[in-house]
C-alpha cells in the first residue's frame, strides 16, 4: 500500500449492525464487496473493507492499521474505554510483545498435549449422555454450548462458583465493539457485576495452583511480564476463550448437519478433522468484524483514508470472497481453507485457536463412531451480537450407528 491521490469511495447507507444484517449478513457482504475494495459506511461514519485481499493486508499491517486505539467503534485516543484495554487484542508492539509471547507459550500445541486425554474423556461422557436421550436435541445448548464450559474453566484454573457469568460477560464484551445500540444496552445493567466477577477471578489467589492462569502468573514471577499485566492476560482468556469457541463448535455442527456427504467423508477419514474445523470457521466466521484505526494517511486501491480514521474489517465477508475462494458458500472438505481470516491474521491472530481446535477435535471424535447421520430438525435461531456470528438454537436429529 502506498499513498496516492484520493479517489472517492462508494458510500453504503445500510447499517451492518442492524438486526436484519446481523441475522443474515451475506447479502450485505456481497453488496459491500461489489461496491469496491474500500467503502464508506454512512451509518457509522467509518471506512470498510470486505474483500479478502484488502482485509488480509490491513490485518497484517499493524503499523498503519493499529489496534491500540481499540478494535471496536470507540476510539481510545479520544474516548475512555469501558474497561482497561486488552494487552493482546487492543495493544500493538512493543506493549503487545511480552503478553503475546507468554500467552502463546501457555497455549501452545505442546502445552495442550497434557489436556488431550482428559478432554477426550470428558467429550466421550458428554456425547454418551446426550445421545442416550431423545434423538432430536438442541446442539447449541447440549453440545457446543456445554462442552467448552466443562473443560475450559478447569484448564484456566477457575473455581466452580460463578462460571455461568462467562458467557454473558463475553457476549457484552463483543457487543461493545459495535455501536451503542440495543444489543449493548441489554447488557449494560450487569456490566459492573460481571466485570467485577471476572476481575476477581484473574487474581493469583483466586486461581488453582495448576492451569493456564497459574502459568501466566508464573511468567510474572520469572519477570517475563509484570504483576500488573498478569491479571489482564488472564482476563483476555476469560473474555475471548469461551463465546468464540462455543459458536465455532456450533458452526462446524451446523456445517456437517447441512452437508451430509461431508459428514460421511469425515467419518471415513477423521484425519480431515482440522480441515473441517477451519473450513467451518471460514464459512461461518464466528468473529465477523474487527475495527482498526489508521495511524497515517493510507491509500487502498486508490482511495485515501485519512489518519485517525476507523476502518471496519469484515472478516466474514472476506472469508466468502469469490475473488479468493471457489464456491465460497459451500462447505467442502476437499478445499484447503488455509488463508482464511476467521482467526484474524498477523501479530493479532487468535492466540487461542489451538485450544478451540482441540475442543472441536475431542467433541467430533466422540461423535463420529456413534452418529451415522446428523441433520437439522428445525430452523436454527441466531443469537444477535454486534461482532459474533452466534447461535441461539441449533435443533438437530441424529441417527445412531447400530
Amino acid at each position: 500500500m502506498t499513498v496516492v491521490p484520493t479517489t472517492a469511495a462508494p458510500v453504503l447507507a445500510e447499517d451492518p449492525f442492524g438486526d436484519d444484517v446481523l441475522t443474515d449478513p451475506h447479502p450485505f457482504h456481497e453488496a459491500l464487496r461489489e461496491a469496491g475494495p474500500v467503502v464508506f459506511l454512512e451509518c457509522c461514519s467509518v471506512w470498510a473493507m470486505g474483500r479478502h485481499a484488502e482485509v488480509h493486508a490491513a490485518l497484517t499491517d499493524w503499523q498503519r492499521f493499529q489496534s491500540a486505539a481499540g478494535v471496536g467503534l470507540s476510539n481510545f485516543t479520544t474516548e475512555k474505554p469501558w474497561r482497561p484495554p486488552s494487552l493482546l487484542l487492543e495493544a500493538d508492539p512493543p506493549r503487545h510483545d511480552a503478553p503475546r509471547h507468554v500467552l502463546a507459550d501457555v497455549l501452545s500445541p505442546r502445552a495442550l498435549r497434557k489436556l488431550r486425554a482428559a478432554w477426550a474423556a470428558d467429550a466421550e461422557r458428554l456425547v454418551a449422555e446426550v445421545l442416550s436421550g431423545d434423538p432430536e436435541f438442541d446442539a447449541a445448548e447440549r453440545l457446543s454450548g456445554a462442552f467448552p464450559l466443562r473443560v475450559f474453566p478447569d484448564a484456566v484454573g477457575l473455581p466452580q462458583g460463578g462460571r455461568e457469568n462467562l458467557l454473558p460477560y463475553g457476549d457484552h464484551a463483543f457487543n461493545a465493539f459495535g455501536p451503542p445500540n440495543h444489543l449493548v444496552e441489554k447488557g449494560a445493567a450487569r456490566v459492573a457485576e460481571l466485570s467485577g466477577w471476572v476481575g476477581s477471578r484473574c487474581a493469583r489467589e483466586a486461581l488453582a495452583p495448576e492451569g493456564f492462569g497459574a502459568d501466566i502468573w508464573a511468567a510474572a514471577d520469572r519477570g517475563e511480564i509484570t504483576p500488573e499485566q498478569a491479571p489482564l492476560i488472564v482476563r483476555s482468556l476469560l473474555t475471548a476463550g469461551v463465546d468464540t469457541t462455543v459458536h465455532a463448535l456450533s458452526a462446524i455442527l451446523y456445517a456437517l448437519a447441512t452437508h451430509p456427504g461431508q459428514w460421511d467423508r469425515l467419518r471415513q477419514d477423521p484425519s480431515l478433522m482440522r480441515t473441517a474445523f477451519d473450513e467451518a470457521v471460514r464459512l461461518e466466521s464466528p468473529v465477523q468484524t474487527f475495527f482498526r484505526t489508521t495511524t497515517q494517511d493510507v491509500s487502498v486501491a486508490g482511495t485515501r483514508i485519512p489518519a485517525g480514521e476507523k476502518v471496519l474489517l469484515f472478516l466474514g465477508s472476506a472469508n466468502r470472497d469469490p475473488r479468493r475462494w471457489d464456491r465460497p458458500d459451500e462447505f467442502d472438505l476437499s478445499r484447503d481453507p488455509s488463508g482464511h481470516v476467521g482467526f484474524g491474521m498477523g501479530i493479532h491472530q487468535c492466540v487461542g485457536q489451538h485450544v478451540a481446535r482441540l475442543e472441536a477435535e475431542a467433541l467430533l471424535h466422540a461423535m463420529l463412531p456413534r452418529v451415522r447421520r446428523i441433520e437439522l430438525a428445525g430452523r436454527p435461531r441466531r443469537h444477535l451480537n454486534n461482532t459474533l456470528r452466534a447461535w441461539g438454537s441449533l435443533p438437530v436429529r441424529v441417527e445412531l450407528e447400530r
